[in-house]
């Protein structure tokens, strides 16, 4: 049977921008990834390369916490058990039949760390710019339909989703081998946004974006979209694990006092894509500043975008409509750059009112990085 597809206009980015060329085109061939480790597999988009609403999936960005399991698919089972009422254990063919009519839909994923590199002193993970982010189209079931089948107890209170992937962490120390895991409140777990994918981009999952079935948690950073997915363990009592308080969690001030907290959604956010930091711009040509806007599980209201480092700021121009947990697309017009290096900003606010803050907030410890980034460039 044929997916059901949620309606989304498919226009090229480029195409709305018919104001100016974009430098880029200039530039030739661009890279699509960059690789900032090289074992386990992470990989980052060519955020400057940013040209649709959907990212490629040759484009979108890898993150691994250990090796890539090697999976056969005549011998997966994905196990739903814990506070159910009939567990269950389901080969590849036997979840797609459960299941019932497959849904395509895009979500956005960001991984936590997304702008580590901009922090101030360095810390420590993955060296991220700003391509730890992208827009894919996914097919597979709401998890809920799962949860249903397997019948749900009164008492359970969230849905662990843990990976085939495991391994001894270092820093800071892991209990031995772990597998990585991360929970959902039942009622995030319930929701339409949450899906169980087999496919990206109209193809079944490649092995690194989490091959054969994976999770993918609308409007939360990447953490919790588990990829590998091998079990579904429904819970009468909070989880603690390793990748949700040591690991993944930042500090809420409750009466003043420092909370150590899981992380969850992704906080709202605008990039600049073009121009690439320390690009030179030609004096008194036209320029169009493109880049992208979220707001996890809101949407973006406007975006606002300053090219002189903040002393004044106009409205960007949101591109297409809005899809629920995904970005919006944006551009403005530069009329007359004038010589000499230029400071540009872009800040996001969402239908909540809500503001991309200007400075960085110490209590997100190394995550959640939303805060404005200033581009660089010089103009001559």
């Amino acid at each position: 049977m044929a997916p059901t597809r949620l309606p989304l206009s498919r226009r090229s980015f480029l195409a709305t921008l018919a104001v100016a060329p974009l430098a880029s085109a200039a530039r030739g061939q661009m890279p699509r990834r960059f690789e900032r480790v090289h074992e386990p597999q992470n990989w980052e988009m060519n955020f400057s390369a940013l040209d649709s609403f959907i990212t490629p999936t040759e484009s979108f960005f890898v993150r691994n916490h250990f090796p890539v399991p090697r999976l056969d698919m005549n011998s997966y089972r994905l196990r739903v058990e814990g506070a159910v009422k009939r567990p269950l254990t389901l080969s590849f063919a036997e979840l797609q039949q459960l299941a019932g009519e497959a849904v395509t839909r895009p979500l956005t994923l960001e991984c936590a760390g997304n702008g580590r590199v901009f922090l101030t002193p360095p810390v420590r993970g993955v060296a991220w710019q700003s391509g730890a982010v992208g827009t894919a189209e996914w097919t597979g079931c709401p998890l809920s339909r799962l949860l249903d089948a397997a019948g749900v107890r009164d008492d359970a209170i969230e849905v662990v989703l843990e990976g085939a992937d495991s391994g001894v962490v270092v820093e800071p120390p892991s209990p031995g081998t772990i597998a990585f895991a991360r929970s959902l409140p039942l009622e995030k777990a319930r929701r339409p946004e949450v899906m169980l994918a087999w496919a990206m981009n109209g193809q079944p999952l490649t092995p690194r974006h989490g091959a054969p079935v994976r999770a993918v948690v609308g409007g939360w950073y990447g953490m919790a979209s588990i990829k590998w997915l091998k079990r579904i363990l429904v819970v009468t009592s909070p989880f603690h694990g390793f990748y949700q308080t040591l690991d993944y969690s930042y500090f809420r001030r409750v009466d003043g006092s420092p909370t150590l907290t899981p992380i969850t959604a992704m906080q709202v956010k605008a990039q600049i894509a073009k121009p690439a930091p320390h690009e030179t711009l030609p004096a008194g040509e036209p320029f169009t500043i493109v880049g992208a806007a979220w707001a996890g599980e809101n949407s973006i209201q406007k975006v606002e975008v300053s090219t002189d480092g903040g002393q004044t700021w106009a409205l960007a121009t949101l591109t297409d409509q809005q899809a629920p947990f995904c970005w919006r697309l944006w551009h403005y017009r530069w009329e007359a750059p004038r010589r000499g290096p230029r400071r540009l900003l872009a800040r996001a606010t969402d239908d909540q009112g809500r503001t991309q803050p200007m400075e960085r907030d110490p209590d997100r410890r190394t995550y959640m990085i939303s805060h404005v980034i200033p581009v660089e460039v010089e103009v001559r």
